[in-house]
């Protein structure tokens, strides 16, 4: 076999063997999920005035939205007070257990069906932060984000072999019988395609419980294999969006004669609506160096940054300064909820020695079992995965 062929069968070896970036993809877990739950915590009071019957955009509008664009809502399937009431109850719980890594499969279903909900019904409530959850609920769909940190590891690292498992088949049951009322009843027939991915997964899951019980050689080698190959492929996507997100950020911002000029950022801390601290901002508005040097560093991070990946050191350096611009974002324009979306997309480049370290700190305070890699040798993987997606790199 030739060098090259090698190199390619090396290569189809690491991308179906594991999956790749299993710290990345449990704090893009943590961070999207935390950051959905803690929004609607805080938009507990004014819930029903942002997506329920009360709002300005009324259940008649809201039906005549998306007779025209056909998004996905659940919410319109009835304008009841006590149907909004149970969907954002159901939200708030599924981003809670994802959050936590319970049943992480079925729960970022019911998450990615929580958020697509809530956005679409009142379209014009959300910022650049939304669009990044609205996006990452549906890619962690796709994704094995609960080998480590997470309810299953720690069931999966303490269950006895052959041990069976009662709530699994009991959740998928009730799934299945609320998507076959769904079904029944018409409220999904307008969005055929979503009818069936429902049910692509709902069948999936089961199969992947029968094989993981009564075939478990070749039949979940291959199961395993099909899986890992849809979780990869899905963190590449994840880098794409990300990277995507800031080169069209910085390139429309190098268009614009404020940036161009340095002055962009010294006109929103002049708005009273994006000043939560006025002292600070007008400190920093009356330093033009300041303001310069921020708005510059701004767009060049921005551009810069999907050109690095492949540089380790530089990478992290960037990374380090876009989540420090994000921080600064919340803290000085008070939109803390798109800062911390942003943040938890970025993490996706962090490196597996670093998160390793973290978590192994964050084990410490809360002195709860180390979770492990599925797989023989944890170090093997993180090797691995650092060979394959440039995010997992030190």
């Amino acid at each position: 076999m030739s060098a090259p062929d090698t190199r390619a069968a090396r290569a189809l070896q690491k991308i179906t063997a594991a999956a790749l970036g299993p710290y990345q993809s449990a704090v893009v877990r943590i961070g999207v999920s935390a950051t959905w739950l803690l929004f609607l915590l805080r938009e507990l009071p004014h819930r029903r005035e942002l997506y329920g019957p009360d709002g300005p955009w009324d259940w008649g509008m809201g039906q005549e939205l998306l007779s025209g664009n056909h998004a996905f809502t659940v919410l319109l399937w009835s304008d009841s007070m006590a149907w909004f009431e149970v969907v954002y109850a159901l939200a708030v719980l599924s981003s809670l257990l994802l959050l936590l890594g319970w049943r992480t499969r079925a729960m970022s279903v019911l998450f990615m069906v929580g958020v697509l909900s809530l956005q679409n019904r009142s379209i014009f409530m959300g910022d650049g932060g939304d669009n990044v959850i609205h996006l990452m609920a549906i890619y962690l769909v796709l994704t094995r984000c609960a080998q480590v940190w997470s309810l299953d590891a720690r069931r999966a690292a303490r269950r006895a072999p052959g041990a069976p498992d009662l709530v699994g088949p009991a959740l998928w049951v009730v799934l299945g019988s609320v998507l076959l009322a769904g079904t029944a009843l018409g409220e999904l027939g307008s969005q055929v395609w979503l009818v069936v991915l429902f049910w692509l997964l709902w069948i999936a899951q089961g199969l992947w419980w029968a094989v993981c019980r009564y075939a478990p050689d070749e039949p979940r080698t291959l199961a395993d294999v099909i899986g890992n190959l849809a979780h990869n492929a899905t963190m590449v996507v994840i880098m794409a969006e990300v990277c995507l997100v800031y080169s069209s950020a910085g390139w429309y911002k190098i268009q614009g004669s404020r940036w161009q000029d340095g002055t962009a950022l010294y006109y929103p801390l002049k708005l009273d609506y994006f000043t939560p601290w006025p002292g600070l901002s007008s400190l920093l508005a009356t330093s033009g160096v300041i303001v310069m040097l921020l708005t510059y560093g701004t767009v060049i991070v921005q551009v810069a940054f999907p050109f690095t990946l492949f540089n380790r050191r530089v990478k992290n350096v960037l990374l380090v300064m876009m989540m420090l611009e994000h921080a600064g974002i919340a803290l000085l324009l008070g939109l803390p909820f798109f800062s911390m979306a942003m943040i938890a997309a970025d993490a996706v480049f962090l490196p597996t020695v670093f998160l390793v370290w973290l978590g192994e700190r964050a084990g410490r305070v809360v002195a709860r079992p180390k979770a492990v890699l599925p797989g023989p040798r944890q170090a093997a993987d993180a090797e691995e995965s650092e060979a394959v997606l440039p995010g997992a790199r030190t």
